[in-house]
């Protein structure tokens, strides 16, 4: 099967109302990626060779987003929603190329696995013209039911239109099949708009191949796997559902989650064996954690890398372009942002690093700030190898410390320190003996003033 052609039809056409929302509904994420491409993803890891995505509402937007995701599909637009078979028909072009499968899925099902569809494209390599993804729901009420008859399905019937015994059957259309491709479009075609509704199903193809002798099976798939999001309550149980098989697969490859139901990854997490993640922690899109990692509690984390070893946190923020290198630390209430932290390096407390370098070794006292930026224009920090930084310090960029520089607590340093140096940056302490008992006297004095003031 491997070698057979494959194009993936998703309809991603549909306006989504209930999602109250002026974005397409496919376009809501799930794990920081639009729910269309986890569908374009499962897909291609499928086998799928071509990409043929139906838009409507919002087309622009759509094929903006779609560079992003999927940047060699094609885009088909269904000017009219005149049903299913009409909306795969409106990639008519990417059909007539001959592909051996055709894929039909929806954008809106973003729990489909790669397992599911290939399974359905398995029954086309044997020889079936139609494979139908069919599903148990807990309650198949609503739900088109599957009709089986000697191991071939002979038609996808409608609840309502169900005898009571075919309203007992639990195995029911999930909406996404695979055909094939050299019946497709002449099955497409032969599907009719004579029912209520006046549009053309998909289903009618089930008993329009029957009809021609061609072979029509259904294939089980989970009932996540066809899970389709109509409005955001759904959008959050898909999202949790998508959290907790990631949760079982980190663990699974060798990272601790002390609670996994706290942890909130990214589709593109990338987190190492032997790390330990404490409670609380978000992975933002484009996090990157090598092996023996601690993260602590409370952190959140977007855009960073962080090599083997690694401490972060508590209530740490790494913000985009944050690089920390082996056995690096950056601990509690510390934001680092587009900079890198070198082997052994510890920022430990309270402190916020910005478009810097803080070299191997070195240490960052609790309260210090990189001032990076002047309201137009951004400037680097550079800190070397070994140098300490005292609490409350303030480095004006662009600025330079030199390795093992050793700046003193409360400076304000605008001027680079050559190696080895030690620089102040702040006024001499003058002691004035009984000035504090004499301010205090006179702002008690002031206040019972403002208040005698105040009652009168």
């Amino acid at each position: 099967m491997n070698q057979r052609t494959c194009l993936s039809v998703i309809l991603a056409a549909g306006e989504g109302t209930r999602m109250k929302s002026a974005m397409p509904k496919v376009l809501h994420a799930i794990a920081g990626l639009p729910m269309v491409a986890h569908v374009v993803k499962a897909a291609e890891a499928a086998g799928t060779t071509g990409l043929a995505l139906v838009i409507g509402h919002g087309a622009d937007e759509m094929r903006k987003a779609a560079q992003k995701f999927a940047p060699k599909a094609e885009t088909f637009v269904q000017e009219k929603r005149l049903g299913t078979a009409h909306a795969v028909l409106a990639a008519r072009e990417a059909i007539s190329k001959g592909y051996d499968d055709i894929l039909v899925m929806f954008g809106d099902t973003p729990l489909i696995d790669a397992q599911a569809l290939a399974a359905a494209r398995q029954k086309l390599a044997e020889g079936a013209a139609v494979a139908v993804i069919g599903f148990r729901p807990p309650s198949p009420t609503g739900y088109g039911r599957l009709i089986e008859k000697d191991g071939h399905l002979v038609a996808i019937r409608e609840e309502k239109d169900c005898s009571e015994e075919e309203k007992k059957i639990g195995f029911c259309n999930a909406g996404m099949m695979a055909v094939a491709g050299k019946h497709a479009l002449r099955l497409l075609d032969k599907v009719g708009n004579d029912n209520a509704k006046g549009e053309f199903y998909l289903t009618d193809i089930v008993e329009i191949a029957g009809a021609e002798g061609l072979d029509v099976v259904a294939t089980e798939a989970s009932f996540e796997n066809a899970l389709g999001i109509n409005n955001r309550a759904e959008l959050a149980e898909a999202e949790a559902i998508w959290q907790a098989r990631r949760r079982r697969e980190a663990m699974l490859s060798g990272v601790t989650l002390i609670a996994p139901e706290t942890v909130y990854f990214s589709h593109d997490t990338e987190i190492g064996a032997d790390t330990i993640v404490e409670p609380n922690v978000w992975f933002g899109l484009g996090v990157k954690i090598s092996t023996g990692a601690t993260i602590h509690a409370f952190s959140h984390m977007t855009g960073a890398t962080i090599a083997e070893n690694c401490e972060v946190g508590p209530f740490a923020r790494l913000r985009p372009g944050a690089d920390l290198r082996k056995k690096a630390k950056v601990g509690n209430f510390c934001e680092v942002k587009q900079s890198t932290v070198e082997e052994g390096a510890k920022v430990n407390h309270l402190t916020y690093i910005g478009d810097a370098r803080v070299g191997a070794g070195a240490n960052i006292g609790a309260g210090t700030i990189t001032c990076n930026y002047d309201g137009y224009s951004k400037f680097f920090t550079d800190i070397g190898e070994g140098a300490f930084v005292g609490s409350n310090s303030s480095l004006v960029a662009p600025v330079s410390i030199g390795k093992g520089g050793y700046i003193a607590s409360g400076s304000v340093i605008t001027e680079s320190v050559p190696d080895d140096a030690l620089a102040f940056g702040r006024a001499r302490q003058k002691t004035i003996p009984g000035k504090g008992k004499e301010l205090r006297e006179r702002f008690a004095s002031a206040a019972a003033a403002r208040k005698k003031a105040a009652a009168e």
